[in-house]
């Protein structure tokens, strides 16, 4: 079990918490199967995968990434953080989030992801403040992809981005502005933790 954490001001979550959060997550996406009333195999399609692997998905068994419920949050038109957080957004005008108060999820050691607009309705754009911890020298970098654009801009540390085979390196205060349905993933430097403002359009 991984211990919690804080560090500069950032709350790590232990294994079982970061567990319990998958399994909301895959909970989320059951009920909203059974309100549309479809099968396993329509949303298997709508995220590229097997019904078999998208199953495993909906069982919390495993790791659920961020792309793939951006690709059905865009496909079902719900908001992504509604899958992610399980919370309705319910302000139209304008949404406060104050330091180190958004909504945040840690799906895997790897990676936390902070809503910074979960409560504005009919967003055009989700912004998270990302945290990637370090992980051991010579481990691949994790891919995915999705529908729309992306803009990242890197608020501590440095960080190596890769799209679509390149890899580009990004200091703190460097930013990337690329299609993100190009293959991509994000990797922490120097063994430190790098923290990044996503936003996906």
């Amino acid at each position: 079990m991984f211990l919690s954490l804080s560090l500069s001001g950032i709350t790590f979550m232990n294994q079982v918490e970061m567990n319990e959060q998958i399994e909301q997550i895959a909970k989320r996406l059951v009920g909203l199967r059974e309100a549309l009333d479809i099968g396993p195999e329509e949303i298997a399609r709508v995220c590229n995968l097997s019904k078999e692997e998208y199953l495993l998905l909906e069982s919390g068994q495993v790791d659920i990434s961020v792309s793939v419920l951006h690709q059905i949050a865009q496909a079902y038109n719900i908001e992504l953080t509604t899958l992610m957080f399980g919370s309705e957004p319910r302000m139209s005008a304008y949404f406060i989030t104050r330091k180190g108060k958004g909504e945040a999820v840690e799906r895997t050691k790897a990676y936390k992801y902070q809503s910074l607009a979960m409560g504005f309705s009919d967003r055009i754009a989700d912004p998270f403040i990302v945290t990637v911890h370090p992980r051991p020298a010579g481990e691949p970098v994790y891919l995915n992809a999705h529908k729309g654009q992306e803009f990242n801009i890197v608020i501590k540390g440095r960080m190596l981005i890769q799209i679509n085979g390149k890899d580009l390196i990004l200091e703190e205060g460097d930013s990337i502005y690329f299609n993100s349905a190009l293959p991509h993933g994000m990797q922490a430097l120097d063994n430190k933790e790098v923290q990044f403002l996503a936003i996906i359009l």
